[in-house]
């Protein structure tokens, strides 16, 4: 992205390494400037898609379909935007944060610098043709790809990396919403989630940055994003009460949207049609909720300002609560390209004034006005859904510049927090990481064995065919250090595995020269898949005692494409670590981050005449809680098989997790 600049890289690289202010500051001045243009950047290619697909192409059809002109108009933005999303760019689509908190945890903030231009051309399409999205998820996005991309341009360290992600995260929100604390709160609190004075002053300087090119570029000023015709503020004890009962709906709602968002993407991704046209069929449904609720279709800041001016009806509010919930779902479950910010607090908007109008109706003289209801229900909703209550309460404050409410919103919205991580460890956010097996805590630190996949750690597939003579085969075991290889037919076709001991066991009743690996090997046998954690794949190893597993093509289930052995796992594990440590600060203590690691490793040294000195590996009993990853004997360091035999003075190194870490530092006290 940036090799056209004629800049000595190096010598900017050496001087942002080398100084503790200016430098940083620089860069986060940088990033904010880049996040404000893209943010007007998208806006304007929004408004232009809108004109292009809503006023000229859907006013067109709308003479011959009337109301239902919205069905193929948003079908058409879907297709387009699902032949982006899988031609050029897969991480598209969706709403973008995931993918940017995914970078952080695992990649050291690293995001592929084409994602950035890409992201803004199927957002607008999603947005502009229709599509029941905000813009605030793509601007996070493309702000963080492009923070990311000039970090990397200038060969930064993995930290930098991820503080030039967070800068444009919170550059992004900053520009979107004209909400320069909501921009850094969300940056610290959801994306990074570290809290520290090297951080917060930097994303505080990248968020203003942004903020002042947008004034500059739009000439938006210091207003308010929902200028409010009242000033709400608390009436009595029982509108606080009220609006804490506020907050616990505001939980239960936002639990139905997530569950449905990510219910109809799991149905997105086993429906099997071409994966181009499926937001397509999410944009055809988005269209049909839209003949009946239209106010759904975009991101709806219209909508939201009158509900928080009190200018819809009761049935209006509650009819688009639930078509804003079931459109979202249909539009970005599907694989439009567009964030879920927005609306969640439309939805929150809509819930909060309904339930406002119901007070009024019933109690108006201790009450607020339903507007007031729908402000503090737009964060309380968000809150719940993200699980970033900080984040919730300053981006309303800063979007309606309403400060006497604070009290109740501030209540309604810890209430509603707090349920929601009582009734789900994941936010709207991060569902999509655990089920990757990345778990994300209070720091971007990772359960190794469950984010690290079988595809980072498996080896090239090497296997031998069924007529290769046994004397081949120990030849080839000779010379590639091996003890077991694949049996494969055509194309790599899987037949089995063949193992040392399995020649071993041949040679008691054969002879050598009448054996073909044909006569030898073992079948059938535990395969794993390229996309599976370790974590997974390490069962295999614990319930059937191998040594090494075949990795399949999911395509070509018979099909083998790696191999995966316990020196692959180890490496991997050992390479991933290293990483962690890399992108965390350098103050971080490796004893911490292995504490909170899932994986550990034990260790013990065999006494004479312990329970398994002189025992074989395979008549060790060996718990399945854990694995014997190495035996280390001397200056050397072996990796153990089912005939080798352990000695007194072995140092055994196993594998196991942190819940099964006390079990099996008690059987090798007991064994060892």
């Amino acid at each position: 992205m940036f090799a056209f600049v004629n800049i000595p890289r190096e010598y900017i690289s050496a001087r942002l390494r080398g100084s503790q202010t200016t430098g940083p500051i620089l860069l986060a001045v940088t990033i904010g400037m880049g996040a404000g243009f893209t943010a007007v950047a998208l806006r304007v290619a929004i408004d232009w898609v809108q004109w292009l697909f809503q006023d000229a192409l859907g006013g067109w059809l709308s003479g011959a379909l009337g109301y239902a002109w919205t069905i193929p108009v948003v079908a058409l933005g879907g297709l387009m935007v699902g032949v982006i999303s899988t031609y050029f760019a897969p991480e598209t689509k969706g709403h973008g944060i995931p993918e940017v908190m995914l970078a952080v945890a695992r990649h050291g903030g690293r995001i592929r610098a084409r994602v950035a231009l890409i992201k803004i051309i199927a957002s607008a399409i999603t947005i502009g043709s229709g599509g029941s999205a905000g813009r605030e998820g793509p601007i996070v996005h493309i702000g963080s790809a492009f923070g990311s991309t000039l970090a990397q341009w200038l060969r930064l360290s993995d930290r930098m990396v991820i503080l030039s992600v967070a800068c444009g995260a919170a550059g992004g929100i900053s520009a979107t919403f004209n909400a320069p604390m909501a921009g850094v709160m969300f940056a610290l609190e959801v994306i990074v989630r570290r809290f520290t004075a090297h951080y917060f002053g930097l994303v505080v300087i990248s968020a203003a940055s942004a903020l002042m090119i947008v004034r500059w570029l739009s000439g938006v000023g210091d207003y308010p994003k929902f200028p409010l015709m009242h000033d709400y503020h608390l009436t009595s004890f029982w509108d606080l009460f009220f609006f804490m009962i506020l907050g616990v709906l505001a939980a239960l709602t936002a639990h139905v949207f997530i569950r449905l968002l990510y219910r109809v993407e799991d149905i997105t991704e086993k429906t099997p049609i071409p994966a181009a046209f499926k937001p397509a069929v999410g944009g055809a449904l988005l269209g049909a909720v839209a003949i009946y609720a239209p106010q759904v279709m975009g991101s709806g800041y219209e909508t939201v300002e009158a509900a928080l001016n009190n200018n819809l009806l009761a049935s209006t509010l509650i009819l688009l609560c639930l078509a804003k919930i079931v459109g979202t779902a249909f539009t970005v479950g599907s694989g439009g390209s567009g964030g879920i910010f927005l609306p969640s607090l439309f939805t929150g908007a809509m819930l909060g004034g309904a339930y406002g109008k119901f007070l009024n109706t019933w109690c108006p003289e201790i009450v607020s006005r339903p507007g007031a209801y729908s402000l503090v229900g737009m964060s309380a909703l968000f809150a719940a859904a993200a699980h970033a209550p900080i984040t919730g309460i300053l981006v309303l404050i800063e979007m309606t510049d309403n400060y006497y409410i604070i009290v109740p919103l501030m209540s309604a919205t810890v209430i509603s927090t707090f349920i929601s991580q009582r009734i789900s460890k994941d936010s709207i956010y991060t569902i999509k990481l655990t089920q990757r097996g990345v778990r994300i805590a209070d720091a971007p630190e990772v359960n190794l064995l469950d984010a690290v996949t079988v595809a980072d750690a498996m080896a090239p597939v090497d296997g031998v065919p069924l007529d290769m003579p046994v004397s081949a085969l120990i030849e080839k075991m000779a010379a590639t250090h091996e003890n077991g290889f694949p049996v494969v037919g055509p194309d790599n076709m899987l037949l089995g595995i063949v193992t040392a001991r399995d020649v071993e066991d041949a040679l008691l009743t054969r002879r050598l020269e009448e054996l073909t690996v044909r006569e030898v090997y073992t079948r059938p046998v535990a395969v794993c898949r390229p996309e599976q954690s370790l974590s997974a794949a390490l069962s295999q190893f614990g319930a059937h005692g191998y040594g090494r597993i075949p990795v399949i093509d999911p395509q070509h289930p018979r099909r083998v494409i790696g191999v995966l052995n316990r020196q692959n796992i180890i490496a991997a594990c050992i390479d991933a670590q290293l990483r962690s440590d890399e992108m965390l600060a350098k103050a971080d203590h490796y004893r911490d981050i292995s504490r909170k690691a899932a994986m550990v490793i034990e260790s013990a040294v065999v006494n004479a005449g312990a329970p398994l000195a002189g025992v074989h590996v395979r008549d060790a009993q060996i718990p399945s809680e854990c694995t014997l990853g190495a035996i280390r004997r001397g200056s050397q360091t072996l990796v153990p098989r089912g005939s080798t035999l352990i000695q007194p003075g072995d140092d055994l190194v196993f594998l196991t997790t942190e819940d099964n870490r006390e079990f099996v530092t008690q059987w090798l006290h007991e064994h060892t």
